[in-house]
């Protein structure tokens, strides 16, 4: 078993752009590719930013043990992270990087323990975390005030992780998380 490295927030707080960012510094990285029974949104693709399964074939694999964790994080989507992606990723020598919802990464660290590295990304206020949601555009109103009510429980749960970082600048919040990685690895 190798290591990983978790990634957890509430949504909107920024987690996707500091993994994005982490992964064109550290080549030992490789991003794991959650598997969801939502609808792909924007330009996302499968296979790339996720693995997008029917409600149907979701429960199917669950059914047959295929994942580590899953969770269904709001009634009638869930989220996971299959076990082949985890093996696929260890067998080239690689860490995992997970980019995951809060009590996936909680899931995760109690799984893997000291293999695993949890950090929380914290918005700067529920307020901040608003104004991201709306300005990305892809969400309904209905869709961006259950995000919002999400992540009142979420920020109750930052302090099950390893370390929690602001994410008020984003390039402050990057190298901070490079920082505690590179420890981390070494």
């Amino acid at each position: 078993m190798g290591k990983l490295v978790i990634f957890s927030a509430p949504s909107g707080s920024g987690k996707t752009t500091i993994v994005r960012e982490l992964l064109k510094r550290f080549n030992c990285f490789e991003f794991s590719i959650s598997a969801t029974s939502r609808q792909p949104r924007g330009q996302e693709q499968n296979g790339v930013d996720y693995y997008f399964l029917s409600n149907e074939e979701f429960k199917e694999r669950v059914a047959r043990d295929e994942f580590v964790e899953w969770e269904e994080v709001y009634q009638g989507t869930c989220y996971g992270t299959l076990k082949s992606e985890m093996e696929r990723i260890w067998a080239k020598g690689n860490i995992i990087l997970f980019d995951v919802d809060v009590m996936g990464g909680i899931n995760l660290k109690h799984i893997f323990g000291d293999n695993a590295c949890s950090v929380f990304i914290m918005p700067p206020s529920v307020e901040e975390l608003e104004r991201r949601l709306r300005g990305r555009g892809t969400d309904a109103e209905e869709v961006i005030q259950k995000r919002i009510a999400k992540a009142e429980f979420e920020l109750s749960k930052a302090s099950e992780f390893d370390h929690v970082v602001v994410n008020d600048k984003l390039e402050e919040a990057v190298d901070k998380v490079a920082e505690i990685i590179t420890r981390f690895i070494k």
